[in-house]
């Protein structure tokens, strides 16, 4: 994906720019034919393909008026060509064998030529092309990154007037920064690039047909780069974007904008928003039926996404069906690869549906086609060992997890992240055995592999904060403080600060600080997980009601018993409505209130000897001990 922007503009229609004009930078014509069916294609971290036609240049002219033709047909000899004349015409065939060349290699060997013969202002156009040719083929990005930049100081004016060159070597700028890992730099060049292309949409300078193409690019790697950073909810504005340019462009069933919807729908399901995937995945499964048929591998492809995303709702009956579907087309087309993955996730729906047996006898099935060291046998390997699990086999389980973390040990450096996702699952089997020591000795080493990938920070953050769920399940509290911290820095960073995982961070937070008799900062922990699950999940929410619930516990031990009478008397009436299926909360939610009211009347009563005579600060009593446990959510590192 990263070098599909380059294509793009070196292949982008209508665009002829002078290259050697001394008004080069605004001498845009459209005489090229424009197609309407060729139009670029969004796609979301994979290569992308573009119409071919290429940037074409104008013969170099010292003084307009002349009248080259005339003076070609003249032919004089060549005693009578004066020595002017005569770099005029040298000028015109470096420029010619430059424009002739098909190959990186042999523009690089007719620039050498230009440089002796022109300045380097009379270059940009020369270095913006090379350079977005370069970038295409993805060997050398600093040589790229080189020309890009002589490309920008030739045609980054001081009269602060903006062109479609400009804006592209800005994007060819951050698109070089993207594949130097120059995250930061690339993010300012594409902003920019932004910038100029919005300025020159609203001036009317260029037709909207020229700048969209440009500009569809730049979303891109405005999203791959955000992507990189781990700022993946921010990135999804960018991926809409693009989808918003592709139906200004493509035609309302074409099959292009069926993949430009699946694309957005994998974003989502990247970040697990399911719901908003939902929409983006039905649309493309509906341009891909119209127009392939509904035993096409695309649509074999949404059916399996969508698949993943019922299953995310939590509906395994739906996800099952549409993966047996697709199974099918997969199998007519003999895509074996596909194939397999499909039948592992099909073994995992099975699961979720309480289907064992079933899904063992399948994975037995498929294990066969598989090579003794393949991350495809490990992950079968894991599928089965937590169906062995939930069968509680724990034995069997153990081997075939013990199996799993033997192959995927040698795939650490080649595939850390496919890796890091299966040590993850097999934690989670060894937490359901109670052998919580090897799930988190198992969650440090993802931790550690993730933290060297930058676009991974989601990953890590998740990491993070369930390792410090399980340090406090454990009763090493000091110990997991600083992994909760860390997880919801990052949490925040990568889906911002009401993400619903975010809130289940803060809340196990608040219960660490009131373990160790912080009430204020349990509080202040509390307080931020209920606002964000007020927000993210509605007040009505199981979640949201403990959450509040432990608010109200954590000003009990304070000693503001009003406050802790507010926030209870918010809890019963939020189970009240959830009718007779919550009865016995709300019969514990009343218990609760009515005695915070017996202590808030105690104290009231007592207060006027404690105010003459106040207790010595170490002989007070706390009174934490005599709370209810905290509610300490699971949920909270697997959700994110």
């Amino acid at each position: 994906m990263r070098r599909a922007s380059s294509k793009l503009l070196l292949s982008h229609p209508k665009l002829s720019f002078s290259l050697f004009s001394r008004d080069f930078i605004t001498q845009i014509s459209t005489t090229a034919t424009h197609e309407p069916n060729h139009h670029p294609t969004l796609t979301h971290l994979k290569p992308t393909k573009f119409p071919s036609s290429n940037i074409k240049t104008h013969h170099f002219q010292t003084n307009p008026s002349h009248n080259f033709n005339t003076l070609a047909d003249t032919n004089p000899p060549p005693s009578q060509i004066s020595s002017r004349q005569r770099k005029i015409k040298e000028k015109s065939q470096v420029e010619e064998a430059f424009e002739s060349a098909e190959t990186a290699e042999e523009m690089l060997g007719a620039f050498k030529d230009m440089e002796a013969s022109f300045d380097e202002r009379e270059l940009g156009l020369a270095c913006l092309k090379l350079g977005l040719k370069l970038d295409q083929e993805g060997e050398d990005p600093e040589k790229t990154l080189s020309f890009a930049n002589r490309a920008l100081k030739a045609l980054d004016r001081d009269d602060n007037r903006v062109s479609l060159p400009l804006a592209m070597a800005l994007q060819l700028l951050g698109s070089s920064c993207y594949s130097l890992k120059r995250f930061n730099d690339s993010l300012g060049y594409l902003n920019r690039a932004n910038r100029v292309l919005t300025r020159l949409e609203e001036e009317g300078s260029c037709s909207v047909d020229d700048i969209r193409p440009i500009l569809h690019a730049v979303q891109l790697e405005l999203a791959n780069t955000k992507t990189a950073m781990g700022r993946r909810e921010e990135a999804l504005e960018n991926l809409k974007n693009c989808l918003s340019i592709k139906e200004m462009t493509l035609g309302e069933n074409s099959r292009e904008l069926g993949n430009a919807n699946r694309d957005l729908a994998e974003a989502y399901v990247s970040v697990l928003n399911f719901k908003e995937a939902m929409p983006y995945c039905l649309k493309a499964l509906e341009i891909h039926k119209g127009q392939l048929g509904n035993n096409s591998v695309e649509v074999a492809h949404d059916r399996r996404l969508l698949g993943v995303i019922y299953t995310g709702l939590e509906e395994h009956e739906k996800a099952l069906e549409q993966n047996q579907l697709s199974q099918k087309v997969l199998k007519n087309w003999g895509l074996s690869s596909d194939l397999l993955r499909a039948e592992i996730d099909a073994a995992n729906m099975q699961i979720a549906l309480g289907k064992y047996e079933e899904a063992i006898n399948g994975l037995k099935g498929v294990v066969q086609q598989t090579d003794k060291d393949s991350e495809d046998r490990a992950m079968i390997f894991t599928a089965m060992g937590k169906a062995l699990c939930n069968q509680e086999k724990f034995g069997d389980s153990k081997r075939c997890l013990e199996i799993a973390c033997g192959i995927l040990d040698k795939k650490e450096a080649t595939s850390p992240v496919e890796v890091a996702e299966a040590y993850i699952e097999i934690s989670m089997q060894y937490e359901i055995m109670n052998e919580f020591e090897t799930a988190i000795s198992l969650l440090k080493r993802t931790h550690s592999m993730l933290e060297k990938l930058p676009q991974e920070q989601h990953s890590e953050g998740s990491v993070s904060a369930r390792i410090g769920w399980l340090l406090l399940l454990t009763g090493k509290v000091q110990q997991a403080i600083p992994y909760l911290e860390s997880a919801a820095e990052r949490l925040k960073e990568c889906f911002g600060s009401k993400h619903f995982g975010v809130g289940y961070i803060y809340n196990n937070l608040g219960a660490a600080y009131l373990e160790l008799d912080r009430p204020q900062s349990a509080a202040q922990m509390f307080a931020v997980a209920k606002d964000i699950m007020d927000l993210s999940l509605g007040p009505g929410h199981v979640d949201t009601i403990e959450a509040c619930q432990n608010l109200s516990k954590a000003y009990g031990a304070m000693g503001s018993h009003p406050l802790a009478i507010k926030f209870q008397e918010q809890v019963v009436d939020a189970w009240e409505g959830h009718g007779a299926s919550a009865n016995d909360e709300l019969k514990e939610a009343r218990r609760l209130l009515e005695q915070l009211k017996k202590k808030a009347r105690e104290a009231s009563s007592k207060e006027p000897n404690i105010r003459a005579l106040p207790l010595p600060r170490n002989s007070q009593v706390s009174t934490r001990n005599s709370q209810p446990a905290v509610s300490v959510r699971e949920k909270s590192p697997g959700a994110i």
